[in-house]
């Protein structure tokens, strides 16, 4: 059992980062031989940008960049992936998008095939979003934010490439206080995921 946190912040004193820490703690504590592994991207220095190299990848001329072959033999490692990450202009920082970019390739996250038809190849792969703003619920609702967010990331991503979407997050501002509810959402998001992956596994 196995679950793999990336997170995209270069403030490592970021509530992004506690938040990411507390699910981490938290899934460790309900299931201590629940492995989790924390992926720092803005720490370790993943190089978002598309080059030719990437571009070959995604024609199938030439294998992946071997940081991007990391980054997926990362997750083929893990049975759950979480995305914790602060939403910036409605979406996530440039850094993460870059990162599914350049590592949700063809041919390893989906296939477009010859007929124009696509594989979808991630079925394996169980995933959380866990976003972090600074508006409230409300506003997400009224300007359709929300529907909007759902519409790039839940569907766009993940059902394109098949990875069922477990739980999709958005920790804000509301009732209670802010930045503890969020903390507190965190910790029940870490037990979830040992609840969830030790159910499979028995």
């Amino acid at each position: 059992m196995r679950t793999l946190i990336v997170l995209s912040h270069p403030d490592p004193n970021s509530l992004t980062h506690a938040v990411a820490a507390r699910i981490a703690d938290a899934a460790h504590k309900a299931d201590p031989a629940h492995e989790v592994e924390i992926a720092d991207i803005s720490a370790e220095g993943f190089d978002p940008r598309w080059r030719a190299a990437d571009v070959a990848a995604f024609r199938k001329e030439a294998a992946p960049p071997a940081d991007v072959l990391a980054e997926q033999a990362r997750i083929d490692r893990a049975g759950t992936l979480v995305l914790v990450f602060p939403i910036y202009w409605w979406a996530m920082p440039g850094q993460l998008k870059g990162w599914i970019d350049r590592v949700f390739t063809n041919g390893w996250a989906y296939d477009e095939r010859a007929d124009g038809k696509v594989e979808k190849l991630l079925g394996r792969l169980k995933v959380r979003l866990v976003s972090i703003g600074a508006a409230d619920e409300d506003l997400y609702r009224r300007r359709d934010y929300a529907a909007a967010m759902r519409t790039q990331i839940d569907v766009g991503i993940f059902d394109y490439c098949g990875a069922p979407l477990l739980s999709s997050d958005r920790l804000l501002p509301g009732e209670g206080t802010f930045p503890e509810t969020a903390l507190e959402r965190a910790g029940e998001i870490g037990r979830e995921i040992a609840g969830g992956e030790r159910a499979a596994a028995e």
